[in-house]
């Protein structure tokens, strides 16, 4: 293999580890295509393609010659993380700059892709503010609230033990739904001064898939219909598994003699 095959491997497997690293840290399809292009084209390759999906990476450079080479990487769908983004992009652009040389891409690579997450404090007590706040916006009271920020944090450490255990996504939104429904009927039968329904259209909040459903709106205007419906369908499931967690809890309820009417 020639110098020059290598290092047009080099240069595209570069490209498709940044691009892969960009959708791991749910970044958009057509950013992500057009980061793998700017990078490839500073580099030196002239010809080349990219296609970019949700879940997957297509890329190929000098087909029709003796260096060609090509990569297919699959990428399942993940959570958001805005500062690997953000750190993933500063590393393009110095690459496209000429200020970062291959060998120091690397490493950076390595960098942004072990950036932490927020501590587990951070997060269960930043989802029970969020919670809490979102239960006082749709028109709970300060009780509301105050439940709520409490279900908040208890709803983020369940999360965060159903990924480190590799549970389902369908599974977790369904239980954690479920979970959110049966304590605030809990609460209610205690004779608590409290709005059940404000209670978990506050709790459920963290679950919705906002992002996947902007996302997919985003794909589909911009022209990427295969992405687009994959975040759609991923949305629509998400909402349905939600809307079973919480259907089937207050469907038993309501079939256990001496329940409390719920509003």
């Amino acid at each position: 293999m020639s110098s020059k095959q290598n290092s047009n491997k080099e240069i595209l497997t570069l490209a498709v580890e940044i691009g892969d690293a960009l959708l791991r840290s749910g970044s958009e399809i057509y950013r992500v295509e057009d980061t793998l292009f700017h990078i490839l084209d500073s580099l030196g390759l002239e010809h080349f393609d990219i296609y970019v999906l949700s879940n997957g990476i297509f890329a190929s450079a000098n087909e029709d010659q003796e260096d060609g080479c090509s990569i297919i990487r699959h990428v399942p769908l993940s959570d958001v993380h805005l500062g690997k983004i953000a750190a993933l992009n500063q590393l393009s652009r110095e690459i496209c700059d000429h200020s970062c040389s291959m060998e120091e891409a690397w490493i950076r690579l390595d960098e942004c892709k072990s950036l932490p997450v927020p501590k587990p404090w951070i997060q269960a007590l930043s989802c029970g503010i969020g919670c809490a706040c979102f239960c006082w916006i749709f028109g709970g009271g300060f009780p509301d609230s105050v439940f709520t920020f409490f279900l908040g944090i208890l709803l983020q450490y369940m999360l965060m033990d159903h990924e480190s255990r590799k549970v389902s996504k369908f599974m977790t939104n369904i239980v954690g739904s479920a979970f959110l429904t049966a304590a605030s009927i809990l609460l209610l039968n205690l004779h608590l001064p409290i709005m059940q329904d404000k209670i978990v259209i506050g709790g459920i909040v963290p679950l919705l898939p906002g992002i996947a459903l902007t996302t997919s709106i985003r794909d589909l205007f911009n022209g990427d219909y295969l992405s687009g419906a994959i975040h759609l369908l991923d949305a629509l499931l998400t909402g349905m598994c939600i809307a079973v967690g919480v259907g089937s809890v207050i469907i038993l309820y309501q079939h256990i003699p001496g329940g409390v009417s719920l509003p």
